[in-house]
Formats: C-alpha cells, structure tokens, sequence
C-alpha cells in the first residue's frame, strides 16, 4: 500500500518537477506516449473467429540491396537495461494483415519525421503454431521491415529480449536526410 503525501512533500516535490530540464532538448520533440492504463488498448471488437483466407508470405523483392543489420549487442543491451530511451510503441495485437501493414508504414514514416531513434513493435507471440494462421504478424513483420519501401525509414531491428522477446522488435529508425 502506498502512504500519501504531506502538504510539505506536495510542495517539494511540486518545486521538483517545475525545475525539470530535458537532457537532450533536440529529442524534446518527439510525441510522448500516452500513460499506460494498465488495459490493453483495442481497436475495435471483431468476431472471435475469423474465416480462413490464404494468405500469401511477402518476401523482400529487392534482394540486391544488402540486408538490414541487426542491432549490435551494445545497443541491445543499453535497450534492455532502460540506458537508451524507446521513443514510441505500436502494438499489433489484434489487426489484420494490412492494417498491421499499413499501422507499421505510418508509425515507422512517423517516428522518423518526430526525431525518434529507437521504437518497440510488438507483434505478440501468436499461438502454438497448429497450423491456424496464428502468429503471422511475428512471421511478417521481420519481412515487411526489409522491403524497399522500410528501408528509408529503417537502419536495423532485432527481438526485444527485455520488451516482449520473440513477440516484439526494437527498430531503430534512420536519420531524416
């Protein structure tokens, strides 16, 4: 259980926080994320089952560009210890195909035009793999970062070992030119 405040704490702590600066005033710029409410955000409800559509695996086209590199393992590292701030958050959970597509072209161009660095895409982990169709997003969405049309946007990416593991990617996300 958490104690309240006194009047004095309220006001120091009020002092605090109007002497806060940012550490990089540059990066100030980048829409912060909404607070976390503890539930999981949902787009709209849909029927529980879905029917079974065939889906095609997207592969990169351009096999002649080099392959996107992974984050080095000083990178990870500073991700997964909280040294190095994730600048925004897309959550897949629950979309289709292309709106997962779509969702991932827009929050990448996004975040590039905001400044930001480092972003976390969850995907989620999908199912048990019976053969239902579950776990697509974490299939595709490796794929879908190497096509052309990412590649402006996108320098790198690699699973979140401390966000999510197999079922999100930190991405870091290239300098406007």
């Amino acid at each position: 259980m958490v104690r309240k405040l006194s009047d004095d704490e309220h006001r120091l702590w009020a002092g605090v926080v109007r002497s806060v600066r940012p550490l990089h005033p540059a990066r100030a710029s980048v829409t912060p994320l909404p607070a976390d409410t503890g539930t999981p955000a949902t787009v709209e409800s849909r029927p529980a089952t879905r029917p079974a559509t065939p889906s095609r695996s997207v592969r990169p086209s351009d096999t002649s560009a080099p392959a996107l590199a992974p984050l080095g393992r000083r990178d990870t590292r500073r991700l997964v210890r909280g040294h190095t701030d994730i600048d925004a958050r897309l959550d897949l959970h629950g979309m289709t195909q292309s709106e997962a597509h779509a969702a991932l072209r827009g929050f990448v161009s996004r975040a590039q035009m905001q400044g930001a660095r480092y972003v976390l895409v969850i995907t989620g982990k999908g199912g048990d793999g019976d053969g239902l169709g579950r776990g697509v997003l974490r299939r595709q969405v490796p794929l879908w970062l190497q096509l052309p049309e990412f590649r402006t946007c996108v320098a790198g990416f690699d699973a979140a070992v401390g966000h999510g593991g197999a079922g999100a990617l930190y991405v870091r996300i290239r300098r406007p030119r």
